[in-house]
């Protein structure tokens, strides 16, 4: 799911987080005055549901981009950086930042944060980290009012607006039915939802153990996981007003 992006401006600095299961989220900032490594932790917190913010992530699944005035030719300059794990999603990066072709440099990896063995002691506690959930997200800037004001006393963080939904299906095996449901499901979002949307589909004879991570003991079972509160309803998909109101939509 890729949310509608607006031009770019000339002038800014883009961040993208990736998961080692390939989901993205990323910001651009004109201002290039935010500290969006840990708003694209926390805002990532709430998509997947997580204890808390990966910050483990940022100094291996990041890249960076700046376009900036060279003050001696009045040019705009793009200089693009990446860790070596997220090197293979040059074109991605490309696309999301309209690069075109930039080439993207191999930022320095850090020993000790980003060995396989390191990371993969957060596995357990982050298993949906690892899982592909087919997002790709921006996270818009707050320019009317900066994301921290040094001068209080406490610093406080603006909670990220709603990008989308991310919905789970769960069904048993891809028979007529379960076409049936999808598509009459996938007919209602589009006509009354209003926002961009991630529908997975998952087969519990096929995937067992998400089931259970998502408390899920009967199909079909629509799950909403975000934005939170986590929501469900089981059976009968067919009732529009109940699953309109299960994802705070009206009619």
């Amino acid at each position: 799911m890729i949310t509608d992006k607006p031009l770019l401006p000339q002038l800014f600095k883009g961040i993208a987080l990736f998961t080692p299961g390939g989901d993205l989220i990323y910001c651009i900032d004109p201002s290039k005055q935010g500290r969006w490594h840990s708003h694209l932790c926390s805002f990532l917190q709430e998509i997947l549901d997580l204890p808390e913010p990966p910050h483990f992530l940022v100094p291996c699944y990041t890249a960076a981009i700046d376009h900036w005035l060279d003050p001696r030719t009045q040019e705009i300059r793009i200089f693009a950086e990446a860790y070596p794990a997220v090197m293979r999603h040059q074109a991605l990066l490309n696309a999301i930042f309209s690069t075109k072709d930039v080439v993207w440099q191999q930022a320095p990896w850090q020993e000790g944060l980003c060995d396989r063995l390191v990371l993969s002691t957060y596995r357990s506690t982050f298993p949906q980290l690892w899982e592909d959930h087919d997002l790709i997200v921006r996270l818009e800037s707050l320019e009317a009012e900066p994301l921290y004001n040094q001068s209080a006393i406490s610093v406080t963080q603006e909670q990220p607006k709603t990008q989308g939904y991310v919905l789970r299906l769960f069904v048993a095996g891809h028979s007529a039915a379960t076409q049936r449901i999808l598509e009459n499901l996938r007919d209602l979002l589009e006509q009354y939802l209003g926002h961009p949307y991630t529908l997975k589909v998952i087969d519990v004879l096929t995937n067992p153990e998400k089931a259970e991570g998502d408390q899920v003991s009967a199909t079909p079972t629509l799950v909403k996981v975000y934005p939170q509160p986590i929501r469900r309803i089981v059976g009968d998909l067919n009732n529009v007003q109940k699953i309109l109101q299960m994802l705070g939509a009206a009619i």
